[in-house]
């Protein structure tokens, strides 16, 4: 059946000229469509129609009335064509008025021949085709124009938001110029300086994210992939909400297996969960419920972040991820940021080959934001156990540093004595498998390429110990490739580091090799430690 725009709708005398016109139209590949009253016609006009066929006698009955009445309520571009068939005669006074009224009229003298009728009506019907294109590009042109207007409404109320989040670290880091430019005593001093570095880090963060956001719409983000475990990916984003979670009092789950592969940028994978974790925790009231959770479909990597926080509205669903979208804000932008986030998650996740959505049940119902990466071919999701994720901070212990660069070695043991640890340094590989097996401290920082005796060496000797069963031994070294990894993995070791180490990172590898539990130890070996 042809559109509605291409329909003829005939109104015929009798049943049986209908049957006859309709038939015509048929065998000239035509949509005929017979009514048998004037508001028929009306009922099936507003559904759309390319030609109305009439006769001199439908314009007699007082009924036409209803269709002369919706012929004047056509829009701008519409003017229905009417074909009407008429006796070769002076039509009496009152069809003569309907036809004024009708419009845009062919008529055409009866009796026609069903050549000349066709060749009216498609030459109508072709006229009427235009109409259809011309409301249609009006219509994109409506639609277009108010995207437009939705989008500089957006960018002006980002614009008024950046403002206002730019100034908010300015103002205090102004006040502190003028409190360093006073006598202070040393207390006061010192927090002077810890608020700016607060606030600065804070400005550096929004700049960020508008840098970042700028190169990834732009396509200048080329991805780093590696075939990498999901669980060791997504630890410093679970250790960066956590610490956010626990300050709002907030339960945070990891409940991600610990053996789902795939390829991906790791740094960028890190940013996505990042980004959604840091959104569920502005988003979710004091005390709230967040779960960062994990599976394998038959070609996917499910990754979800799920709260039972403020939810969305039906009408923010559609647009969530858009640059410059945002949900209701309230005068004191108590949550902070610039909204970019979930624009990031998308793009990062689709330059990945994969996609992003959200769903809620309504606003205070809480919103589950969804991730969809490739698997690796033949990747499994057996279940694993889900977990608090509250990573214990490393208690002060017994710590050896190995390292023959006695810059980095001294350096590093006294940030660990600082933080409150018992450390002590060997040079080389004998030395460090002397003062281990002597001293037994709880866990070694081991470098790889070590005089006398590599580092290799000294872990594969230190596990072939019965005596030092149970001590942590984390590679810290410059080298950083699969097959670094792979070979610290074999000669025994714990964990990976690469150079220069991240403090913080070192004390989450470590309190994790340390953990008690087998479930402490399965995440420090099976969540890609390395």
């Amino acid at each position: 059946m042809s559109s509605p725009g291409q329909r003829v709708l005939v109104l015929p005398p009798t049943r049986r000229d209908g049957e006859v016109t309709r038939a015509l139209l048929a065998k000239a590949g035509l949509d005929g469509l017979v009514c048998s009253t004037p508001h028929e016609l009306c009922e099936h006009v507003a559904l759309g129609v390319g030609v109305v066929m009439l006769t001199e006698a439908a314009l007699c009955d007082p009924a036409i009335e209803e269709f002369v009445a919706a012929l004047a309520l056509q829009p701008p571009w519409s003017d229905l064509p009417v074909v009407v068939l008429a006796r070769d005669r002076q039509p009496p006074a009152v069809v003569a008025q309907v036809l004024e009224r009708l419009g845009n009229v062919t008529l055409l003298d009866r009796p026609v021949s069903a050549r000349s009728m066709l060749s009216a009506v498609s030459s109508a019907l072709r006229a009427r085709s235009r109409q259809y294109q011309i409301r249609d590009h009006l219509l994109l042109q409506e639609r277009t124009e108010a995207a437009l207007r939705e989008s500089d409404r957006r960018k002006d109320e980002f614009l008024a938001m950046l403002a206002h989040e730019l100034r908010n670290p300015l103002a205090p880091i102004a006040n502190a110029v003028r409190l360093l430019d006073k006598e202070l005593p040393a207390e006061r001093h010192r927090a002077v300086v810890e608020m700016v570095r607060r606030q600065s880090a804070h400005m550096s963060r929004l700049v960020d994210d508008l840098l970042e956001v700028s190169r990834v719409t732009q396509g200048r983000i080329e991805l780093r992939k590696e075939r990498l475990l999901l669980a060791h990916a997504l630890l410093p984003a679970l250790e960066a909400a956590r610490l956010m979670a626990r300050e709002q009092r907030q339960s945070l789950i990891f409940d991600v297996p610990l053996d789902i592969e795939l390829e991906a940028d790791p740094a960028r994978l890190t940013q996505i969960v990042g980004n959604l974790l840091t959104n569920a925790v502005k988003y979710t009231p004091a005390g709230g419920h967040l779960r960062l959770s994990a599976r394998v479909l038959a070609h996917w990597v499910e990754i979800q972040v799920r709260d039972d926080g403020l939810g969305l509205d039906a009408a923010l669903l559609p647009r969530v991820f858009d640059l410059f979208a945002q949900g209701a804000t309230t005068l004191d932008r108590s949550r902070g940021g610039l909204g970019l986030g979930l624009t990031l998650v998308r793009r990062l996740a689709e330059l990945h080959g994969g996609e992003a959505e959200a769903t809620s049940l309504g606003p205070g119902l809480g919103s589950t934001f969804t991730v969809r990466l490739p698997c690796l071919q033949g990747a499994e999701a057996p279940g694993g156990a889900a977990m608090l994720a509250t990573s214990p901070q490393l208690a002060p212990t017994k710590l050896l540093v190995v390292d023959d660069n006695a810059d980095a070695a001294d350096s590093l043991s006294l940030l660990l004595q600082m933080d409150g640890h018992e450390v002590r340094i060997a040079r080389t590989g004998p030395e460090g498998l002397d003062v281990a097996r002597q001293w037994r401290p709880r866990a070694l920082l081991l470098d790889l390429g070590l005089p006398g005796l590599d580092g290799y060496a000294v872990a594969r000797a230190l596990r072939a110990d019965p005596a030092m069963a149970g001590v942590a031994i984390v590679a810290v070294s410059g080298y950083a490739q699969d097959s670094d990894r792979e070979k610290t993995r074999a000669a025994g070791f714990d964990a990976h580091l690469v150079k220069p180490i991240d403090l913080e990172e070192a004390y989450r590898v470590l309190a994790r090799a340390l953990a008690p539990s087998t479930l402490g130890r399965q995440l420090a070996k099976g969540a890609g430690l390395h």
